[in-house]
């Protein structure tokens, strides 16, 4: 791997994990800190008011938050613990849990989008709106590309 692409590898690392540190601080600041995946609570929160709307099943929760299916389970049994909603199977099919959200949950929410934005507000803080449209391109491109639906070479698999 060239010396470019490692430098991109790393930065993109450690930017990912500047990111997951700013959002637990963000979070524990809120009073928030035990909620591991609140993009988690985002989602069950988007969900329709109708029951059967609000049943998922792990694997599909998983493949919208790009984690496995047992970290949803984990985090779906932590925030059952701590009181953010209850999970009951569905009345058609078991494997699919139905959630609802309890008012902790709900509460949850906000304090999760107020972290997700003053993160974002940081991160971005030094860019002009031309830089911030440019990153979006660049990144919109990353992840097709990421996805499959990019013409780039699929690069060689190379291990660190």
């Amino acid at each position: 791997m060239n010396d470019m692409l490692q430098q991109l590898e790393l930065l993109s690392r450690q930017i990912n994990q500047a990111h997951r540190n700013a959002i637990s601080s963000e979070l524990a600041a809120r009073g928030l800190s035990e909620i591991g995946h609140p993009m988690l609570l985002c989602i069950l929160q988007s969900s329709g008011r109708d029951p059967e709307e609000r049943c998922f099943a792990q694997r599909d929760l998983a493949e919208l938050l790009h984690i496995s299916p047992a970290a949803v389970a984990n985090s779906l049994k932590s925030l059952e613990k701590g009181g953010y909603l209850i999970r009951t199977p569905g009345a058609e099919d078991a494997r699919r849990n139905q959630i609802t959200l309890t008012e902790k949950g709900q509460a949850a929410i906000q304090g999760c989008i107020q972290a997700f934005t003053a993160v974002s507000h940081r991160m971005l803080a030094d860019f002009t709106p031309t830089e911030q449209l440019q990153l979006l391109s660049f990144r919109q491109r990353m992840l097709n590309n990421l996805r499959g639906g990019g013409d780039a070479p699929t690069p060689v698999k190379e291990e660190f």
